[in-house]
């Protein structure tokens, strides 16, 4: 029974991803039934031309989203966690979400449009992890230990970058909507943005579901390693660009949504334990389950949309504060 627990608890996060995924459809202030959801989703239609607007083109791409993005960010910060060994490491450990931040931000002081913004904060998150390689590279530390150097030295260049841009930025457009895209939100969320990021989101999640069961090995030393086939410093590179593109797709699409990173891969390693083969398919799930529940929450609870990113500091840092501080905790 031990044995089976992980694929019961995994089973278990699917029938509650699949169930939330459905009533997610419901809630919003245009009423739509169930059935008529439902019907919408399996033939692709409706006599109802407004119900079918709202399902289809305005809550179907935001509830995928939030489940991508939930599901990218919680395989990236397992993923660095791995690659470090570091438990507080996240999905912004290496610049991508501030390279992101900051090409969003000259984006819209640009006067860019929505997909504009989109491809800017894309491109100056993946040049400011090409950015942290060429640093890792040519440092004479090791090469991990570098990469997280570099990561941290370039995350506070951008940041820096994106405080002037703020400091510059038109105070009564600009600014307001800079602050709002900082802040992290789905809303707005368009079937071309689905397009757009599910590509690098497959690059991303693919290897590392088929590489899960040899990247329990990076916890074991080199050589040990080398001697079962598998050659550390290689995995290491992959499992990074895998997360890295999981984090610049998801930042770009969604602002900066902190904590999920950080906090989904510690609740699962409860629920399912340690090794990899089944600790992704759990983060990967809860994280979908947990982002769209705050999605949720973010668009219903109050009149005004509250940004994604406030709520998720609420939830997840007394959360972590929990974990932190039970005895049995290994954090």
């Amino acid at each position: 029974m031990r044995k089976r627990r992980p694929l019961i608890i995994i089973l278990i996060l699917t029938a509650i991803l699949a169930g939330l995924f459905l009533y997610s459809f419901i809630l919003g202030h245009y009423d739509v039934p169930l059935g008529e959801v439902i019907h919408i989703l399996f033939t692709g239609h409706s006599y109802d031309p407004k119900m079918y607007a709202a399902v289809s083109n305005i809550r179907m791409p935001r509830i995928l989203m939030a489940c991508l993005v939930g599901c990218c960010l919680s395989a990236a910060g397992t993923s660095f966690q791995c690659v470090f060994q570091n438990p507080m490491a996240s999905p912004d450990i290496l610049g991508a979400s501030s390279g992101a931040c900051f090409g969003a931000a000259l984006a819209i002081l640009l006067n860019f449009s929505h997909t504009g913004i989109t491809l800017f904060a894309f491109i100056f998150s993946l040049m400011s992890i090409a950015l942290v390689y060429l640093i890792g590279k040519a440092s004479r530390r090791n090469r991990v230990v570098a990469i997280l150097l570099a990561g941290m030295m370039v995350s506070s260049l951008f940041s820096a970058g994106t405080s002037y841009i703020k400091l510059v930025a038109d105070p009564s457009n600009q600014l307001p909507a800079i602050t709002y895209w900082l802040m992290g939100s789905l809303s707005g969320t368009r079937k071309a943005d689905l397009r757009f990021v599910i590509w690098p989101m497959l690059v991303g999640l693919v290897p590392l579901l088929l590489l899960r069961w040899r990247i329990n090995l990076l916890t074991l030393s080199e050589e040990e390693a080398q001697t079962m086939g598998v050659h550390t410093g290689r995995l290491r590179l992959v499992v990074i660009l895998c997360a890295t593109f999981l984090t610049a797709a998801s930042v770009s699409v969604s602002g900066m949504i902190g904590w999920i990173g950080l906090v989904i891969p510690h609740l699962c390693r409860k629920l399912v334990g340690s090794n990899c083969r089944w600790l992704y398919p759990a983060v990967m799930i809860f994280g979908a389950i947990f982002l769209l529940l705050v999605d949720n929450i973010s668009r219903n609870l109050l009149a005004v949309e509250i940004p994604i990113g406030i709520l998720t500091a609420f939830i997840g840092a007394p959360f972590f504060i929990f974990l932190m501080t039970r005895k049995e905790s290994g954090i």
